[in-house]
């Protein structure tokens, strides 16, 4: 196996530690496979915003694939390259579907620069203090001039799993639904926006075939990425779907399961890493977005 030209990964409860720092021995792995000439992608659900706070904290470079692949976002620059949004009208659409399905939901909208968010959306997000913009009723979420990254649902009773089940019944192929582990929270974005098809092209413009890239996740919302990379590694705290479909694992973000697998891997001078399986079915620990 050749060195990989491009390391993907995913951020919260993969690369990021619980309390979501990178871990001293994260950063000097991600250091070594830039100065092999491997290329460094984060691929987020998370907003822009989040990544130029950890780029501050941590010195990271380079670009990131934002908003489950709404954004394409260089780091370094502080600039949206390309965007795929979710148009308004269709938003609203879907959020009228999924409330008839589910009572009592509550929705939001991210812009990446900020949410949006109803009096039913009760979720809050502690480092996201700032960026929260709360409006008096549902109908004005939809008088927005701002840009639509995500539309979000959230039920206080559901856990995101059931609410992505009914939202499928309920909004058909109209958008891309996924989740990233936060507790009843639904992440939708425009028809055919993924981590992997906004990677791709991305790849594509730099000659990349997807047998060079290697990618690392641990949510429903990494599984395209995890099986288009020539190599996907699920976390071991990942998703049981993601353990069952993503046949190569490493060991958790707590115990550095990136940095195992990078080490691992440039060390051996282009053997790959070997990797820890466990049970298909083996429980994870459910991740922030």
């Amino acid at each position: 196996m050749l060195l990989p030209r491009l390391i993907a990964s995913d951020l919260d409860g993969t690369l990021l530690r619980n309390d979501g720092t990178l871990s001293p021995r994260t950063l000097r792995a991600l250091r070594t496979a830039q100065d092999a000439g491997a290329e460094i992608v984060i691929v987020t659900a998370r907003p822009p915003r989040f990544v130029d706070r950890l780029a501050e904290a941590a010195g990271l470079l380079g670009t990131a694939v934002c908003s489950n692949g709404a954004l394409v976002y260089d780091i370094a620059t502080r600039t949206v390259l390309s965007s795929r949004l979710l148009p308004l009208a269709t938003a609203r659409r879907v959020a009228t579907a999924l409330a008839a399905a589910v009572p009592e939901v509550g929705f939001a909208l991210e812009s990446g620069d900020q949410v949006r968010y109803e009096p039913a959306y009760r979720l809050r997000m502690s480092e996201d203090a700032g960026a929260e913009l709360p409006v008096p009723s549902l109908a004005d979420l939809w008088l927005t001039e701002a840009p639509v990254t995500k539309l979000l649902a959230w039920s206080d009773r559901l856990d995101a799993d059931t609410l992505l089940a009914a939202a499928r019944q309920g909004a058909g192929d109209e958008v891309q639904l996924t989740h990233s582990g936060g507790r009843g929270l639904l992440e939708i974005s425009a028809p055919g926006v993924t981590k992997a098809g906004t990677l791709e092209v991305l790849c594509a413009a730099r000659g990349i075939d997807a047998d060079e890239v290697i990618a690392f996740g641990d949510m429903p919302n990494d599984l395209t990425v995890l099986t288009w990379a020539g190599t996907g590694y699920a976390m071991a705290n990942a998703h049981p779907a993601v353990l069952a479909a993503v046949p190569t694992h490493t060991a958790g973000n707590e115990e550095d399961g990136v940095a195992l697998v990078i080490e691992r891997l440039f060390a051996g001078q282009g053997r790959p890493a070997p990797a820890v399986h466990h049970e298909a079915g083996a429980p994870g620990e459910a991740a922030a977005v």
